[in-house]
């Protein structure tokens, strides 16, 4: 009877601290907290070293963003983005959309191995990846959030997959609308995490068709010269032809702060990339700009909308439980 008691006692407890148990294949959901006891000091671990590579070089908090939004449209939150080539596996920093453009690497190769130091084998890759996007984007002046954990690492990498289901900075409205909703993303959150283009650069290679295709200017209404103005800033950056690393602000007006002036660039015609420029050029029933124009006056609404969003993002897929991994080194399996 004592012994019943006992657990009755802990399942209870487990019950008041929100705590489910699991059995078979059903894996559990992620939590907050989850390295409560494991490893109580690894968001601070993370912030420390986020908060370091962001001081010395602003533009990292946009590459670390980025890297979550580029691990979660490929199977999911996984960190299958940090595989390097080996052993059979062909890695996604490969692909179009990410070769000699994807960045912050090393902050997470930093990161992991301070977490090793204090907590050997204990907070996965894709955790990491999920957490410093938010520190990034809170040192850099926008919203701050509580991050579900508890994600653990593929196994896998999945170059096809990148190529097919990352947006590429040229992409139709229509494309990326597709793109989103095969990651279970509608059209608002299309448009709240467009806003993370409120921070970082492009490289020469993914404006210049923007810079230089009739379909991305409307001079035939431009009485005031704005767009034909940005044009040239962006053709004095980027030739016709060469000099692809040339880099611009994706905002020109505060390049490092993460803020609402993203969704007055739209209004203005200056969004730096074209599928910055479709969201409103190609919305044809106006349901996108009513969003931007929202967003635009209110950066707190716009704040809650993202947040909203990148949780939602933080989610598709991921691999918990027994699934996966926890990678000893983000850039290989275990072995």
């Amino acid at each position: 009877m004592e012994y019943l008691m006992r657990i009755l006692f802990i399942v209870l407890a487990l019950v008041l601290h929100g705590k489910k148990t699991f059995s078979g294949d059903v894996a559990p959901p992620l939590v907050y907290n989850y390295y409560k006891e494991t490893c109580p000091f690894a968001e601070e671990i993370i912030r420390r070293q986020v908060e370091i590579a962001v001081l010395k070089e602003p533009r990292v908090a946009a590459s670390l963003l980025r890297l979550h939004f580029h691990d979660c449209f490929v199977m999911g939150c996984d960190a299958s983005v940090l595989l390097d080539d080996f052993e059979g596996i062909v890695s996604e920093k490969q692909a179009t959309t990410n070769l000699n453009s994807l960045r912050g690497f090393e902050v997470i190769d930093n990161i992991k191995y301070y977490l090793g130091m204090s907590c050997p084998c204990t907070v996965s890759c894709a955790d990491i990846l999920a957490i410093a996007a938010r520190d990034a984007v809170h040192l850099r002046g926008g919203p701050n959030w509580e991050v579900l954990l508890g994600r653990r690492d593929s196994l896998e990498a999945n170059l096809s997959g990148a190529n097919k289901f990352i947006p590429a900075p040229n992409s139709s409205l229509e494309t990326l609308v597709a793109n989103f909703d095969q990651q279970g993303l509608d059209v608002a959150d299309l448009v709240a995490l467009s806003g993370s283009h409120t921070m970082g650069q492009a490289r020469c290679v993914s404006f210049r068709q923007r810079a230089y295709d009739a379909e991305f200017f409307h001079e035939h209404y431009d009485r005031y010269k704005r767009y034909t103005t940005f044009r040239r800033i962006l053709r004095s950056i980027c030739p016709a032809s060469g000099k692809d690393h040339r880099l611009a602000p994706l905002d020109l007006v505060t390049p490092a702060q993460f803020d609402n002036h993203y969704f007055h660039n739209l209004l203005q015609g200056k969004g730096l990339l074209g599928s910055d420029t479709v969201l409103i050029s190609q919305d044809h029933e106006g349901v996108i700009l009513k969003q931007v124009l929202a967003y635009a006056s209110d950066e707190k609404l716009f704040f809650d909308s993202f947040v909203k969003s990148i949780v939602k993002m933080g989610n598709i897929n991921v691999l918990t439980g027994n699934q996966g991994e926890i990678r000893r080194n983000c850039r290989f399996v275990n072995t």
